[in-house]
């Protein structure tokens, strides 16, 4: 039994307990412990298998980007219409993205972008976009860990994790703001349960400082304390010999642990030349939009929020949630008349993703992760008095790369104003469908005695969007 204590004191009606950061020997699936379960590997024994060996990485774009001025610039239609930033040319003839988005015009065929995606969703309300409205409440990051399991049993890694800026810059001080940054139910678990919803390496509430890894879970608080404290059992180890009087499979449930959820999360750990491919802190300054009401969470950090994304999907994260905050493009005084912070947001999300997707190429990963570009909603066909666009169901930006999938395609198109799709539409239920095949073995997960009828149900009866298949 390894156990990793703060040593800081709870006062309770019990009297005085130091909290127990980590046991790892209780750790797994049901009373199946670590060092066991690497024996029950050894020997095939597991039961049946019911995820792929993929990753998601959702990248949820806050407030409701334009999603004319992404992968929609309609320059044919009216001045009030058209993209406000121009087009740019793909490498897929015929096909243009926004001009804020060189890097990714250039990467088209490494995207499948659909054009008929309909949020159906007017304002903030995250909860019905990642959830597709499945009848458990529940988003898809927490219905994966469900059937997946909270952690990773080999490394105890959590299935469902949330990267905000904090988890890149710790002493950030962004302000909240509930419509563009405070990630109401978006990677919650609904009827689920808490034990489901997403580990928030940056901090937050109390299920979100919780981290899965044994059963009963264990606190997990404080990162840097945590941290500290596996630095300190590796000397321990390392200068001990402690590890020599241990078997094979207990030397490598310690090692595990000691080396591997820690380093996930530790950029440090990350050569410094792809630390600087992702970097986006120098493409603007993030006081520019922060002064704005509605961009009071934004930040540059998104590329190494994308870096930390793909490093947890390495570790055995199955669902990682980034979030990039600011995109309620009004123009009306609480942002920037002309929609004039699409230039360093837009740059950013170019950047990021650019340096995301060659980085998983060059891992060979691209199969392997799916990454998938959204946000709540759209924006108005029409441009308002001051630049902006307000709120629009009936449309929404929606991008994926990878996965296995099909990609350097257009799926669907909109009718001449981009207001609404002129094929088939498609809605968060065929998004959250498409998601659950990719990383599901759902025909498994349909016979499971032992899941509830309504998780089932919510995984198996959807209907992806076909075109990506």
């Amino acid at each position: 039994m390894l156990r990793i204590l703060d040593s800081g004191r709870d006062h309770t009606c019990a009297g005085s307990s130091r909290r127990e950061f980590l046991r790892v020997g209780a750790l797994g699936l049901g009373s199946l412990g670590l060092p066991n379960l690497f024996t029950q590997n050894a020997f095939g024994s597991l039961p049946a298998k019911l995820t792929k060996d993929k990753c998601v990485v959702l990248l949820f774009l806050h407030g409701g980007p334009p999603h004319i001025e992404f992968f929609d610039p309609k320059m044919t239609a009216p001045e009030d219409i058209r993209s406000i930033n121009g087009e740019i040319q793909t490498t897929i003839p015929g096909l243009t993205f926004g001009s804020t988005f060189p890097k990714l015009a250039a990467r088209a065929k490494k995207l499948a972008i659909v054009r008929s995606y309909a949020s159906q969703n007017g304002g903030h309300s995250y909860q019905e976009v990642s959830s597709g409205r499945n009848p458990t409440k529940a988003a898809m990051s927490a219905m994966y860990a469900r059937i997946a399991g909270p952690n990773q049993p080999g490394s105890g890694m959590p299935r469902n994790v949330v990267i905000l800026p904090e988890a890149i810059q710790p002493d950030l001080k962004l302000q909240s703001n509930f419509e563009t940054g405070a990630l109401p139910t978006l990677t919650t678990a609904g009827e689920l349960g808490p034990n489901f919803e997403a580990f928030n390496p940056a901090g937050g509430s109390t299920t979100k400082q919780n981290m899965s890894l044994n059963l009963p879970r264990e606190r997990f608080d404080d990162r840097k304390l945590l941290l500290s404290q596996i630095d300190g059992f590796k000397r321990h180890f390392d200068q001990s010999g402690a590890m020599d009087t241990l078997d094979s499979f207990q030397q490598q449930a310690v090692d595990v642990i000691l080396r591997g959820v820690a380093d996930a999360f530790d950029l440090s750990k990350e050569d410094l030349r792809t630390i600087d491919k992702y970097d986006t802190s120098k493409l603007f300054d993030m006081k520019e939009l922060t002064k704005w009401h509605d961009m009071k969470r934004a930040s540059n950090l998104l590329g190494k929020q994308m870096l930390l994304a793909r490093r947890l999907c390495e570790a055995g994260a199955g669902f990682v949630t980034v979030s990039d905050c600011g995109w309620d493009y009004h123009s009306n005084g609480n942002s920037p008349k002309n929609m004039a912070g699409l230039p360093m947001m837009g740059g950013q999300v170019d950047h990021a993703v650019s340096a995301f997707l060659d980085d998983v190429e060059a891992r060979g990963l691209s199969d392997k992760i799916l990454l998938v570009i959204t946000g709540e909603m759209g924006r108005t066909p029409k441009i308002n008095k001051s630049g902006g666009r307000e709120h629009w169901a009936d449309l929404t930006a929606l991008a994926l790369a990878g996965g296995g999938l099909k990609m350097g395609q257009v799926i669907g198109q909109s009718t001449k104003d981009a207001g609404r799709p002129a094929t088939e539409k498609y809605t968060p239920a065929n998004l959250f469908a498409t998601v659950m095949h990719t990383v599901l073995e759902v025909n498994e997960v349909r016979v499971q005695p032992n899941l509830p009828r309504n998780v089932i149900s919510a995984v198996s009866d959807g209907k992806p969007i076909p075109e990506l298949f």
